[in-house]
């Protein structure tokens, strides 16, 4: 259900944008670089698949893919099994 992905990404997305990450307690420590916040964010998702929170046509869902683009350039990618 694209509507119910829309607005988990909403969710996941708004739990990081606007915030100096280096001040999160979850990220004390880390370097949140482009890949590891592609992988933050395929976690997440995949947590909140397996919760159900994408519905049931997610059940047979096998894989995340998320791609973060820094510029028209740069980018990193990170993908996952559900």
């Amino acid at each position: 259900d694209i509507g119910l992905a829309t607005a988990q990404l909403g969710e996941v997305l708004g739990e990081l944008n606007y915030r100096n990450l280096d001040d999160e307690p979850a990220f004390a420590g880390v370097n949140t670089s482009t890949e590891f916040l592609a992988k933050v964010i395929a976690d997440r998702l995949a947590d909140r698949v397996g919760a159900g929170a994408f519905g049931a046509g997610a059940r047979g869902l096998a894989g995340i893919t998320v791609t973060l683009h820094e510029s028209h350039v740069a980018w990193a990618s990170y993908e996952r099994d559900v």
